[in-house]
């Protein structure tokens, strides 16, 4: 497998690979576990620290030094607290041909931030009866393997045992051979099941592009519409959230930047605004900016709207936050998303772009990064570089901190 193929994965815990957690939910309710955002023992001070002229100075240097080691051509970053001085910056060039600088108004492409709008949608069905978290996958979806002992909890919490599709050679093959052709949920569920499957159901956590493309075609056949209606008119509309959509194709509103990967077919770096991102469909495809991202990360961290009412009943906001504990230490991972060291959210790498959207609830604190390249430095994507460099600052007693993943088998 080679190393390419196992970066078009990620996403989410950075040090996931396949089959066990070395290094981006069992039937019934998932069991409770220690709460994964446990203070790192040696920090001290308060939760967040207040965004003084000082503190903003500091993060400036900070996320420059990254954007120099990490060579990442432009980032935007938010960092916002009820109560204080917001922060909000871009630094760099959004087109590295022109020269065209980053700004925060520009679309982003979120990859697998994606995720926490297709679990969301599955917990609505479930609160209206539509789906049980605990019906096997078989009932809706035709073909899977151990479909009929896999549950959708399992599959939105990442312990289903099915093979990643963007892991299989032959996919990663089609794709760079041809970014900008389109893929169907069903092709993609094609290179996921000529695979065994890696465990039984809930013994471990393997995160899998698979799960998600499952759990959207859950959501279409049970609502009725095609996922990106229904994530509009269900989420994206009730959250205020306008700059936001799951594209039909390649589109890509005005003004984006431009994204640079080397996950490419010679390994040379590539723009990427124009590559078709069907591929990674009800797990990845989606578009954002930064304001909308601030209106999703409490939204998806409490399950309340804007207005102060529901995206997700409190029953199932209890369950998805659930994240039982992963081998890496300090995360753990729920219904769609994840609690590092108490940040609560999620992250996203679509060849070109990388995002980052936590929320830490002790002090209704948001961190929103976008950046237009998804290109490691030293094994470490650089959106996670990003969170850990803002953390140590505006939160010490809790930095967004994961280990660097280990060569690929």
């Amino acid at each position: 497998m080679s190393p390419s193929s196992v970066r078009l994965r990620r996403g989410v815990l950075a040090a996931v690979l396949t089959g066990t957690l070395l290094a981006p939910l069992t039937a019934g309710a998932a069991p409770a576990a220690p709460a994964a955002g446990t203070p790192t023992p040696s920090a001290s001070g308060p939760d967040v620290r207040r965004l003084t002229p000082d503190v903003a100075h500091r993060l400036d240097a900070s996320v420059k030094r990254v954007m120099h080691e990490a060579d990442i051509p432009g980032v935007t970053v938010g960092v916002w607290t009820p109560g204080q001085e917001s922060y909000v910056r871009s630094f760099g060039v959004a087109d590295k041909a022109t020269g065209r600088k980053m700004t925060p108004d520009l679309f982003m492409r979120i990859g697998s931030e994606t995720k926490t709008f297709t679990v969301t949608a599955l917990l609505q069905l479930a609160d209206q009866g539509k789906v049980g978290l605990d019906d096997p996958i078989g009932r809706y979806v035709d073909g899977v393997p151990n479909g009929d002992e896999i549950t959708l909890r399992q599959l939105a919490g990442m312990r289903s045992g099915l093979f990643n599709y963007s892991e299989d050679e032959d996919f990663y093959k089609a794709l760079t051979s041809d970014p900008r052709r389109p893929f169907t949920p069903q092709q993609l569920l094609g290179y996921a099941f000529r695979h065994p499957v890696l465990f039984q159901p809930g013994e471990k956590f393997s995160y899998s592009n698979t799960n998600l493309i499952l759990l959207g075609l859950v959501v279409e056949k049970e609502s009725g519409q095609r996922l990106g209606d229904y994530i509009e008119r269900h989420i994206l509309d009730p959250a205020g959230m306008k700059d936001t959509l799951f594209p039909k194709g390649s589109e890509f509103p005005m003004p984006h930047a431009q994204g640079y990967t080397d996950q490419t077919a010679n390994g040379k770096i590539a723009d990427t605004a124009d590559w078709d991102p069907s591929w990674g469909w009800a797990a990845g495809a989606m578009i954002s900016t930064l304001d909308d991202l601030r209106i999703w990360a409490p939204t998806v961290a409490t399950g309340r709207l804007p207005d102060g009412g529901r995206m997700v009943s409190p029953e199932l906001q209890k369950q998805r936050l659930v994240t039982p504990r992963t081998p890496i230490p300090g995360a753990g991972y729920g219904l769609g998303i994840f609690d590092v060291q108490g940040w609560i959210g999620h992250n996203g790498s679509l060849p070109g772009y990388e995002s980052l959207t936590i929320y830490l609830p002790a002090t209704r604190t948001t961190v929103v990064a976008l950046l237009d390249t998804d290109i490691d430095h030293d094994g470490q994507e650089p959106s996670t570089l990003l969170g850990e460099a803002i953390t140590k600052i505006v939160s010490p007693r809790h930095v967004f901190d994961l280990p660097a993943a280990p060569a690929a088998r």
